[in-house]
Order: structure tokens, then sequence, then C-alpha cells
């Protein structure tokens, strides 16, 4: 008999099915088994009735513990108390194992326990909700992005130097040569850029720093397109669109994760374009105003991001950065060098920030001299200043954090139940 997905249940009322599934709870009133079956598609609940089964499927259902697997078969009825809307009369049960006693009780675990455990927490409906969520964002920046005119490039993930100019970096050898994980595949993307037109890249990305925020990891993925031909206005509309996509994807299509989360959705659906947009001297006097001990010059932090982000009802750009405070290949504004051609996209509701993106330098000469103020070591760039030897054009582009961007549409508290199996400055396990 061909296996039956939960998540196709409502196809088959009133027929027989199979499923395959562990069991995730159970409980008897004595006369009646109540089975919480799930099969990784969805969840929904066997009833076994013992004057309706042999004596030997009773005994195995009795024998069931959380989380053995096994096949079941029965006959699907609609049921509108239900949870799904459904449910199984169970009339056979295969049993495949009988678990050991599952660590994760269904009770209040701390937050490391479960993160030790990580590799079986992820059986949890809340888990498994989020990272269906994670799914449908991806899903849908990809959408957008390929209907856009852009094409997938992928870039390395050993490098021979850093793109931000930091310290942050993971060494390896690479044979006899000094080799590092990436920061970002954005130099890389600018030459598919002068290739491709409109380019993006999708991949992990790795910063070594000693961060314990709950905005922070140390392997996280990023979306990140280039655009030849785009400007600062252009960059920062894309993102918009983007963001605005993704955000009314996941509510037309998680519905039901978002409840299982209790994700309030009402900030969620007023995400539409356009976005508010300020400068950084704004935001500035904005922090100023609030009580913030700040001065021009200096980068915002978390606090200041959350209260900037409280005068908007949905996510706010920040434009204009402090040069010195900004990536040796942003373009400064020809009006006024001091800043950038710039932004980011804060989130609200204390998200922070989700993307940064910037007009690129397109000239050699500048983007020779910001080679000299930033120190950076000429044979490992000489092929990223080849891009403005050979047809230099105005181009933009952007990086967007995935696991930001996950936490935010959730509203979770943390990005360490954004990622299956998350790395952070104290866990490289499981």
């Amino acid at each position: 008999m061909v296996l039956t997905m939960i998540r196709d249940i409502a196809a088959h009322v009133g027929k027989e099915v199979k499923l395959g599934g562990w069991l995730y709870n159970k409980r008897s009133s004595g006369k009646i088994q109540f089975l919480q079956i799930r099969d990784g598609s969805g969840f929904i609940q066997g009833v076994l009735v013992k004057s309706q089964v042999s004596p030997e499927v009773w005994e195995k259902a009795n024998q069931l513990t959380q989380e053995s697997s096994l096949y079941v078969r029965g006959t699907v009825r609609q049921d509108d108390r239900a949870p799904s809307g459904y449910e199984l009369d169970v009339t056979d049960i295969e049993i495949i194992q009988v678990a050991d006693e599952y660590p994760i009780a269904l009770k209040e675990h701390g937050v490391e326990f479960l993160m030790d455990h990580r590799h079986l927490w992820i059986r949890s409906p809340r888990q498994q909700a989020i990272l269906r969520i994670r799914a449908e964002i991806i899903h849908a920046i990809q959408d957008y992005l390929n209907h856009n005119g852009f094409t997938l490039v992928d870039p390395p993930v050993l490098t021979p130097s850093s793109c931000e100019g930091t310290t942050t970096l993971f060494h390896t050898k690479y044979f006899d040569e000094d080799a590092y994980l990436t920061q970002s595949g954005q130099l890389y993307m600018e030459a598919a850029a002068m290739a491709l037109g409109r380019v993006y890249s999708f991949g992990p990305t790795f910063r070594a720093e000693k961060s314990k925020t709950r905005r922070h990891l140390i392997e996280f993925w990023m979306i990140e397109p280039e655009m030849a031909f785009v400007d600062h206005e252009g960059n920062m509309k894309i993102q918009e669109e983007l963001v605005s996509h993704v955000v009314q994807h996941v509510l037309n299509h998680c519905r039901r994760e978002l409840e299982t989360i209790g994700r309030d959705i009402a900030p969620l659906e007023k995400v539409k374009p356009p976005f508010p947009r300020i400068t950084y001297d704004e935001a500035v006097e904005l922090l100023k105003k609030e009580g913030f001990e700040f001065e021009w010059g200096e980068d915002f932090g978390a606090p200041h991001e959350t209260k900037i982000a409280e005068s908007f009802d949905r996510p706010v750009f920040i434009t204009h950065y402090p040069t010195e405070i900004k990536a040796f290949y942003m373009k400064p504004d020809p009006n006024r060098p001091e800043v950038v051609l710039g932004a980011d996209l804060i989130a609200p509701e204390g998200y922070g920030e989700i993307i940064g993106g910037s007009q690129r330098i397109d000239d050699p000469q500048l983007l020779e001299q910001r080679f000299q103020e930033h120190n950076l070591p000429r044979e490992a760039y000489q092929w990223y200043m080849d891009l403005r030897k050979y047809g230099t054009v105005p181009h933009s582009g952007f990086g967007l954090g995935l696991e930001r961007t996950v936490a935010w549409i959730c509203g979770l508290d943390h990005v360490r139940e954004t990622i299956p199996f998350p790395r952070m400055l104290n866990r490289l396990y499981p």
C-alpha cells in the first residue's frame, strides 16, 4: 500500500491510508488510545478503539514510547475539533522500532539542554514550524530574484583575503598558502555582475566575532545580489520589493506555522513598500532627542537601531553613513564625500539590521586610494582592481542575513532557533 503524507490527508477522507511516522505523544482513556503521530509533513491524531481492533494491535500500541517509529493503517475522518481538522481511525500498527527513553520529554527544559540535544529538538512542533518558515523565506527570495533577471552564481568559500578588511576571519592553510573562510561573496559577485548583469549568491559565511548577542551567529547564510547599471536609489527599491515579497509570501503560505509559534502577524501585514528612509544625520538627531549620548561618526548598536525602528511601523532605511565607518568599496556621495551612498535596512520590533547595501566605487583611482587608506594587500585584490580597468560601470549590491530575517518574521528572541544547527561562540556541537 502506497504511503500517504499527513499534509495530503484532506484528499483521503473516508478512505483507508497507510502512514509512516513517529509517535509524538500518547494518552489513553482505558478503552481508547490516542496516538499523536508525526511524519515530517504534519501531525495527526490516530484513534485506537480496543473493541474494534485485534488484541495484537492493541498491545502494539501499548508498547509504543515517545518517538517510536511505526507504520499505521486507518480510515481518515474529518473532525473540526482536531488541530489539523482530521483524525485517523486506526485499524493496524506495524512497529519499526520501540524507541529508548526519549531525552526531551514533553515538559519544560533549559535552553542549554535543548541546544545540546538540537538534533532531537528540531522534531518538536515549534522547531519544525520555524524551519519550514525558513525554507519558505528562501523559496520566496529566490523566486523574486529569479523572476527579476538575476542569475544565481556560487562564489568560493575559501578566499585569499577579507571582503570587509577586518580581522574577524577564520584562518586555514591552503596547502602552502594562507586562506580564510569567506565573510562575504560580494567581491566575487561584483565580478559576476560585470559578466551577467544581475546576479546573486546564496551560501554560508563566517565571522570570527567573539559575540554572544541574540543577533549573532558564527556561521550564517547570506543572500548577496549585485547589479550592474543600478545606483543607490535603485538598490534600495529592489531591497524593499524583495523584503515585501518575502513577508507577503510567508503570510500567504505559512499561516499554520505562524500560529504554531504564536507569531502576531499584524506587524507583518504592514510590511509593504515604500519603506521610510532617514539619513544617518537624522537618526543621530532622533537618538539625541531620545536621551542617547551619541557622537556623529559612531556606528549604531542594537539599542540605537531598536530606538530608531520604534518610530516606524515597517522596516526603515538609514542612509548616508559616515565614510570612515563603512567598508572600503562603498562609493562616497559626490556631493558630500564624508558619507557613502549606502543604506542599512532596519527591521521593526527590535530586530535590527537585516540588510546592508551600497553603491560600489567604480572609479579606479578612488578605489586605489581606498586600498592605500585601508592598508589592503594589493596582490590579493589585483583581480578586483581589474574590474575597474576593463569596462567599469555604476553598480550596486546588498547582503541580506537569512537568520536575522527569519528571527524577525518569526518573532523569535534569539537567532539560535533560526538555523538547524547553530554555530555560536561556545557551541560547535552537535
